[in-house]
């Protein structure tokens, strides 16, 4: 797989997400197979690029390339200076958000609701092209609502524009993240443009990513939701995707150490404030599927305030010997208790049957 200049290790990438995909995240989930990680957006408005979020969201220190950054705006020559400024400060691809569903987002006309304005949205992307000598690519959904499905109409005056890569959300703005993803749009998509097409949208399984590859002739499959709290998705993945036979799960050993060692990176990145209020929710995702975490123990770690209670406490939690086996049981992380979805109906049904496991 090919962006620009950069040749990627595999075509299973983390889609970024704000809020989520800060660089200890992108960090793990790399470190875990994923071939590229596109940073949390970026506000184009240069009154916000002094705050601490934003140049949180703008630290690459000791990231493995190629450096992806996406940014988010309204107003072309805005989001060329955007461009530049991050170019500048490191970052070697560009990514422009035409899928954000968020209100807040949105109401600036900004993010999906750029998908409703064309003229805008591909202004926005020729200034930016003309910007910046690095590959510039957009990530969108499948049009502004279900009556006006217009991606292909946009990737392909997208390609002409020069962009190097795609990336298609299978829903409307008007969707937002209920109901299922629907894969058809992508595939016309890949079938009306030559630039690589990636295909993000429900990817929750390894026999899902294959399925979906199938039904769209995608070059790439991005996984979203699914990898919070279980990073572990992209090895499993990419194993799947080369071998057609399951990874065994992480073992509670193992997934304890990853865990700690994330809390730990979370912890540099942001500071023991802040570091120790985001590290609740990735906490809580992973330990969505122990019944007893939800019900002793996440009110508790949730009222904790400094990281060296949040790391002894989970210490405690998982020196237990029911935790173990609840760990070993949870349908997420364990691949040969569960059911996997059977990849000839994965990206339109709910089939399953039992694939081997290696």
């Amino acid at each position: 797989m090919q962006i620009g200049p950069y040749t990627l290790p595999n075509n299973v990438f983390v889609a970024p997400m704000a809020g989520v995909t800060d660089r200890p995240f992108r960090a793990l989930c790399k470190s875990l197979g994923a071939g590229y990680a596109v940073s949390e957006m970026a506000a184009s408005d240069p009154r916000l690029r002094d705050s601490v979020k934003t140049q949180r969201r703008m630290d690459h220190a000791g990231e493995t390339e190629p450096r992806a950054v996406q940014i988010a705006g309204a107003d072309p020559q805005m989001m060329a200076h955007a461009a530049r400024y991050n170019v500048e400060r490191g970052a070697q691809i560009i990514d422009i958000n035409m899928g954000c569903p968020a209100r807040k987002v949105c109401n600036v006309m900004a993010g999906s609701a750029l998908m409703a304005d064309e003229p805008l949205a591909l202004s926005i992307v020729a200034a930016v092209r003309a910007a910046v000598d690095v590959p510039v690519t957009v990530k969108m959904r499948t049009g502004p609502d279900p009556a006006r499905r217009n991606a292909v109409i946009l990737a392909r005056r997208l390609e002409q524009l020069g962009v190097a890569m795609i990336t298609v959300h299978g829903r409307t703005r008007a969707c937002a993240y209920r109901g299922q993803a629907e894969y058809d749009t992508i595939a016309e998509v890949k079938q009306a443009v030559r630039v690589p097409v990636v295909a993000n949208g429900d990817i929750d399984s390894p026999a899902r990513a294959l399925a979906v590859l199938r039904a769209t002739g995608a070059d790439a499959i991005m996984i979203g939701r699914a990898a919070q709290g279980r990073p572990f998705i992209f090895r499993e993945v990419v194993h799947f995707l080369a071998t057609g036979r399951l990874l065994a799960a992480p073992s509670p050993e193992e997934f304890r150490t990853h865990l700690l060692a994330h809390l730990n990176d979370h912890y540099a990145f942001y500071g023991d404030y802040t570091g120790v209020r985001t590290a609740r929710k990735h906490v809580g995702w992973y330990l969505a599927g122990v019944p007893a975490w939800q019900a002793h123990h996440r009110a508790d770690f949730n009222g904790l305030t400094r990281p060296q209670e949040q790391l002894a406490a989970l210490e405690s939690f998982f020196d237990s010997p029911l935790i173990r086996h609840a760990l070993a049981s949870d349908s997420r992380l364990n691949r040969c208790a569960a059911l996997a979805v059977d990849p000839t109906s994965a990206a339109n049904g709910t089939a399953v049957t039992h694939l081997e496991v290696a």
